[in-house]
């Protein structure tokens, strides 16, 4: 600590020079052997704080890397000051990636402590969300990304290069895994989080694509880790390999086409939806944090253009709330209007019959027809507002279409209901007795998540009619948003 504070004051007092001279120094080896991993943290310190020492800090630093070891640089990486995470590590970078290749052994648990290190504090860092935000990087995630992708490339050349000379050894397959884990939390921590856009190759947009490129190089198979990571042999990874990492996997490669002449042709369209639906769902719930980045997962290219009842079956019941809470329950318009585009893409791809079915399930409930009722008193004010909104218009052009349809098949469900509960209730009164008739089951109505299996005919048949009603003020509201539109259409003419 003494010898540390020594060196501290030498920097703090301009004599940097004198420093690293010392460090230089033949007669001082051995001190500096045993005690130079100590002048390591003012170092960096003065690195971050001054640019005007930066020549003989950076010297001495790395005269100090060849008697270092990973440990001196671990402990400061999981002490870094949380106003300069970025600035620090874009210093110790170049120096940790030396002291690593000159491991000889364990150098696989030596990058996996690192890299670990390092991204938990990289997670630490906001997340741009805009594009000025990204190009100002004010907190340098960018940078540091772009950092740590140069740190890991050539231990990553180290592992191609073995497995194209057929002689890969334990410690490289532990390097292969640690390597992969590093893919996997930046793929959940920054990417997940990431605005990315394939005519926009942002600095994030390159680390993805970086990531992308790192899988295949360590032979890692992109169908195993997206479709079936639950047959892999490693019990240990399937810890790594989370549920987000797997999804926005998912996303790089389907919708930002991100490496996507390296996944086989050989899975049906079909196939990979229905896989991929796990993985969609994982998206639509972050989607407060990850903006909507799935507004169009659902258009990725697929040879069918419409999808069987027995997919919509698996799959729709996490999905349709998931996008019921999105298009209903946020108050932004452009947010609003992705989930309107989220809702209308997930419709054309289901074929008749699964178009039928989502609707029983999704619109049967009094719950959602209130909350569709609100979300067409706000298209309405809307349009009343804003009367050259061309996006909104074409959205609620489409959203309307398949709104007419649903309140169609929804009414005719709810009307054979009533007609059946009438004639269960004449049965009833024929034949059963008083006893009878309050043991028996009644046929289940969904009401929000409650089963309301022992209401009485009479409670039954009521609220059977009031979401007759409720339909009745739906069709009033859509009315009433057409004359609108007519109105704004007459006065541009």
């Amino acid at each position: 600590q003494q010898f540390r504070d020594v060196g501290a004051a030498c920097l703090s007092g301009d004599d940097g020079q004198q420093l690293l001279k010392f460090i230089q120094d033949e007669k001082n080896q051995g001190i500096v052997k045993s005690m130079g991993c100590g002048l390591l943290a003012p170092l960096v310190d003065e690195l971050v704080r001054n640019k005007k020492s930066h020549d003989h800090c950076q010297t001495a630093i790395t005269q100090l890397t060849k008697v270092g070891t990973s440990n001196s640089f671990l402990e400061l990486i999981e002490d870094l000051d949380p106003g300069a995470i970025s600035e620090t590590i874009l210093v110790l970078l170049p120096h940790l990636q030396i002291v690593l290749l000159q491991l000889d052994e364990n150098r696989a648990a030596g990058v996996g402590l690192v890299l670990s290190a390092l991204h938990k504090q990289l997670s630490r860092l906001p997340v741009p969300y805009t594009q000025q935000q990204e190009e100002a990087d004010e907190h340098g995630l960018c940078r540091s990304c772009v950092a740590l992708a140069t740190f890991t490339r050539p231990f990553i050349d180290g592992v191609k290069k073995k497995d194209e000379n057929c002689n890969p050894t334990p410690e490289d397959e532990k390097l292969k895994a640690e390597i992969l884990k590093f893919c996997m939390l930046s793929l959940k921590e920054p990417l997940l989080e990431a605005e990315l856009n394939q005519d926009r190759k942002s600095t994030l947009w390159l680390f993805a694509v970086e990531i992308m490129v790192i899988l295949p190089a360590i032979k890692e198979s992109l169908p195993g880790l997206l479709f079936f990571s639950s047959l892999r042999k490693s019990t240990s990874m399937d810890t790594d390999l989370s549920k987000e990492s797997a999804a926005c996997l998912a996303y790089l490669l389907f919708v930002q086409l991100i490496a996507m002449d390296t996944f086989p042709a050989v899975f049906s369209p079909v196939f990979i939806l229905q896989c991929n639906m796990e993985h969609i769902n994982q998206l639509l719930s972050r989607y407060a944090s990850s903006k909507l980045k799935v507004n169009i997962f659902f258009a990725f290219k697929t040879k069918e253009r419409c999808l069987p009842k027995g997919l919509c079956n698996k799959c729709q019941i996490n999905v349709k709330s998931n996008i019921l809470v999105i298009f209903f329950n946020n108050f932004m318009f452009l947010q609003r209007e992705s989930g309107l585009k989220v809702f209308q893409l997930f419709i054309n791809k289901l074929d008749a019959e699964a178009k039928h079915k989502f609707f029983r399930l999704c619109y049967f409930r009094c719950s959602v027809c209130f909350r569709i009722m609100e979300s067409l008193n706000l298209l309405r004010c809307l349009l009343m507002k804003d009367k050259e909104m061309k996006k909104l218009c074409r959205i609620k052009d489409e959203y309307l279409k398949v709104l007419r349809v649903c309140i169609s098949m929804s009414r005719a469900y709810y009307s054979a209901e009533m007609k059946v509960l009438k004639e269960e209730q004449k049965l009833r009164v024929k034949e059963a007795k008083d006893h009878a008739r309050s043991t028996r089951l009644l046929k289940t109505i969904t009401v929000k998540n409650d089963k309301v299996t022992h209401m009485s005919p009479e409670v039954q048949f009521q609220v059977l009619q009031s979401a007759l009603v409720t339909f009745d003020l739906m069709e009033s509201l859509v009315v009433r948003i057409d004359e609108i539109t007519e109105e704004t259409q007459g006065k541009t003419h």
